[in-house]
């Protein structure tokens, strides 16, 4: 294997990693704004099982993702400019506060790369068709659950007067719906890097277009955004826990719970969505059994606007990191 081979996975699984800093916020702000666990507590707990995902979920999402571009067009440097484009972008939305996709700035970044070095038709748009559907579906999806299980739990629970003892039993049911979320997390976002990762291999001949991906590049990916959990994403926290809808432990549970019934349906089914978008509208679903003015609508409609700009915004750093990359090559 060659020094820019190693390279260009290391960059990866630095995306991997970022990918876990920047979505901790998805798996552990309702934990954390309804004070089931400290920050540490639930960072340590989220990582855990973004690493055990591996032992449960296949990689069809990782499939999926290496067949966004067509076979054969990604060079080196177009791996590079793309993932250099997803990173560029996740670190100014986690500058900003934002809770954008990781999953579509990846999406949108090797787009770009694949564009600026081979033109439109290097695309695979029946690909991008899955995506895009799901950039609307995962959202409305999680939001659906969240509402219709946040309705069931009001349903079962009207009539019992004991609160504190009811919010201590939600507080312990969270461990096991972040447990949930995260698990789903890991497969779903781990995989990505996954398939960046595989398209490279193949680039450079070290396995066969029809290869799965090895085990030791699925171990690394989930060790990868495990460890980028475990670090966090505290700013991004703040905007999910306390800004969008104040989070009670029954709207905890409720919103983790149908966040990961949602990516975990993806997952299985080898299409990779935005646990953001996922866990965010479950959030708003809590928010709306309350009443509509519960959700903070003016925040809900920026992170609305990062979800819209991701993959244009990397999409563009990536096409001018390939273009620049190709001038100086030359």
């Amino acid at each position: 294997m060659t020094i820019t081979v190693i390279f260009i996975i290391a960059v990866a699984l630095a995306f991997d990693f970022f990918n876990g800093f920047h979505d901790a916020a998805n798996s552990i702000a309702t934990v954390v704004s309804t004070r089931v666990l400290t920050p540490k507590q639930a960072v340590a707990w989220a990582a855990f099982w973004n690493f055990a995902a591996f032992a449960i979920f296949g990689t069809a999402v990782a499939a999926t993702i290496s067949k966004v571009v067509q076979p054969g067009v990604l060079n080196n440097a177009a791996i590079f400019a793309g993932l250099f484009g997803a990173i560029t972008w996740d670190i100014i939305t986690w500058f900003l506060g934002l809770p954008t996709s990781s999953s579509h700035a990846l999406v949108g970044g090797m787009a770009g790369a694949a564009v600026a070095l081979s033109g439109w038709t290097s695309l695979v748009a029946a690909e991008f068709q899955k995506i895009a559907v799901f950039i609307v579906l995962s959202p409305l999806l999680g939001f659906l659950l969240a509402f219709t299980i946040m309705t069931g739990i009001y349903w079962l629970f009207h009539r019992y007067r004991k609160v504190e003892k009811l919010n201590r039993g939600f507080r312990r049911a969270q461990l096991f719906s972040a447990a949930l979320f995260s698990l789903g997390h890991g497969a779903n976002d781990a995989q990505k890097t996954m398939g960046i990762i595989l398209a490279l291999l193949i680039a450079n001949h070290r396995l066969p277009l029809d290869a799965s991906v090895p085990l030791w590049v699925v171990l690394a990916a989930h060790s990868a955004i495990g460890l980028g959990t475990l670090f966090g994403g505290w700013r991004i926290v703040h905007t999910m826990g306390t800004k969008i809808t104040k989070v009670q432990p029954v709207g905890g549970f409720s919103a983790e719970t149908a966040a990961a019934a949602a990516i975990m349906l993806a997952t299985l089914g080898g299409v990779p969505v935005s646990t953001t978008h996922t866990i965010t509208g479950a959030i708003i679903g809590t928010g709306t059994t309350q009443r509509l003015s519960a959700v903070r609508w003016g925040i809900a409609g920026r992170v609305v606007w990062a979800w819209v700009l991701t993959i244009p915004g990397a999409f563009a750093v990536s096409y001018c990191a390939e273009t620049l990359l190709k001038g100086v090559t030359k």
